[in-house]
């Protein structure tokens, strides 16, 4: 049987070999192994299993055959914590914890510490927005979630549990369920769906036959979910307000232009990710 190096060493050779990530090896030998990085390395000669090795074979096998490595795994980390992800969420990515970091920044200038913020993350997912901010936030927040998928409040109310955030969930569409109970908002972030449905074509299997459609697609433009928002921010949010939308390539002047028509007397800002493309778009009044 293999060493732990040797089996990695066959993983990045065979998932390169298929298109994917040589790094998705390491992941799930971790999981398997449940252990931390330095750890793994430091036992890399040590031999596996035979029975390991199989599921660390088949393991490669389901995510050449298109199954997310996160799925496999059931986890994702996102800042600096483990969310559970399955099927009925999109897997959290690296750009949003941008959004929750420039968020948190901007909260603290503009609001006052001893303020009770009210915030919400709409189309929570994972609840991996609303759960960072309610956990990172160093003055008091009241966190409130959305989500139009009864499934994926399920996965975002065990990892709040998990994780002892305090925040409440609510199942419906976007604003309404707000709204319907009087709400009013300091801050509101979201990461709607964006993506065009002329652009599902140029989109990995990984991500197009496992994560919900419903967290993907923005209508045929990418625009359709910021056009409803714009509807009910003006009725739902503060004098002084923070709204963070996350947006895809190429979006950030449209959605921006959106929201200075929707708050005129607002500041608005297009953000770059840390690879240089627009990816978050921040609207602040004070």
């Amino acid at each position: 049987m293999p060493s732990v190096f040797e089996a990695l060493r066959w993983a990045s050779s065979f998932l390169k070999e298929h298109g994917r990530d040589e790094n998705a090896g390491e992941l799930y030998l971790r999981h398997l192994l449940d252990m931390s990085r330095a750890r793994l390395f430091a036992e890399q000669k040590t031999v596996l299993e035979d029975s390991l090795w199989e599921e660390f074979q088949s393991g490669m096998d389901a995510h050449v055959s298109g199954i997310p490595i996160q799925h496999l795994i059931g986890s994702e980390e996102f800042y600096g914590r483990s969310f559970t992800v399955n099927r009925h969420v999109l897997i959290p990515r690296p750009e949003t914890e941008e959004l929750v970091y420039y968020s948190l920044e901007r909260m603290k200038r503009l609001f006052n510490r001893s303020h009770i913020i009210q915030a919400a993350d709409i189309g929570t997912g994972s609840g991996a927005i609303a759960i960072s901010l309610a956990l990172e936030y160093d003055g008091d927040v009241n966190v409130r979630a959305v989500d139009v998928s009864a499934d994926a409040l399920e996965v975002a109310k065990k990892n709040a549990e998990r994780l002892e955030a305090d925040v409440t969930f609510y199942h419906g569409d976007l604003l309404q369920p707000l709204m319907e109970e009087g709400v009013a908002l300091d801050v509101l972030l979201s990461n709607p769906p964006y993506i065009p449905l002329s652009d599902r074509e140029t989109l990995s299997e990984v991500v197009v036959d496992h994560e919900p459609s419903l967290a993907l697609f923005g209508g045929e433009d990418g625009y359709d979910l910021y056009r409803r928002f714009m509807e009910g921010l003006p009725r739902i949010m503060n004098e002084r307000f923070l709204i963070g939308f996350e947006v895809g390539t190429g979006q950030g002047e449209t959605v921006a232009e959106m929201l200075t028509k929707a708050f005129p007397r607002s500041s608005v800002e297009v953000v770059m990710d840390i690879n240089g493309k627009d990816r978050m778009v921040f609207c602040e009044q004070a």
